[in-house]
């Protein structure tokens, strides 16, 4: 009797412990290309130091040790988003990687456009300025655009050629809600008969 308890036991313990969710395929981490290993040598995502690196940005901001470029104003025109967007990334978004030898970070996050949140990828560059009260960390925002993929990690080449090669002077028009300027209307919609 004094086993079959234990058995009757034991099974309702197995029956009440609750068996492991199962872990979906599409979340298991694929391996990197060496392609994309390669060009992504040298940027760091250590958890740690992306932590303390967002620290660092948050505090420099309150503080309002900040540039905004004029890099990053035109390409605001041209994406339509404000400078007050990229102020808001800086403080709520994440940083995603950081570059070591150019001391620039990417800092990811969200902005609002029409009651549709939109990513948005701001680069921001740290200088150490030494004062009369200490060294005080000084950032500047060297660009920010509205990424094709948001989540993924720039390589260092392409952020290079964001920044190398992209126009100081971003073309941005206001499209008006008409013909344009010497050109004949079509004529309106006749009605079948």
């Amino acid at each position: 009797m004094a086993l079959r308890a234990q058995l009757a036991k034991a099974e309702k313990a197995s029956r009440r412990k609750p068996a492991p969710a199962p872990k979906p395929a599409n979340l298991a981490l694929k391996p990197l290309s060496p392609q994309r290993e390669a060009e992504l040598q040298g940027v760091s995502t250590d958890d740690f130091l992306l932590s303390r690196a967002h620290s660092r940005l948050r505090e420099a901001v309150y503080e309002g040790h900040y540039h905004v470029c004029t890099h990053a104003t035109h390409h605001a025109r041209a994406e339509g988003f404000l400078e007050h967007d990229i102020m808001q990334v800086l403080l709520s978004g994440r940083v995603r990687a950081i570059y070591p030898q150019e001391r620039r970070w990417l800092v990811a996050g969200y902005f609002e456009a029409c009651t549709i949140k939109l990513p948005l990828h701001v680069v921001v560059q740290l200088e150490t300025v030494d004062t009369p009260a200490g060294s005080v960390d000084f950032l500047d925002v060297v660009t920010a655009f509205v990424p094709k993929h948001p989540h993924h990690i720039i390589s260092r080449v392409r952020l290079a050629v964001l920044l190398r090669y992209d126009d100081e002077t971003v073309q941005h028009r206001m499209s008006v809600v008409a013909n344009r300027v010497g050109h004949k209307s079509k004529g309106k919609w006749k009605r079948g008969a």
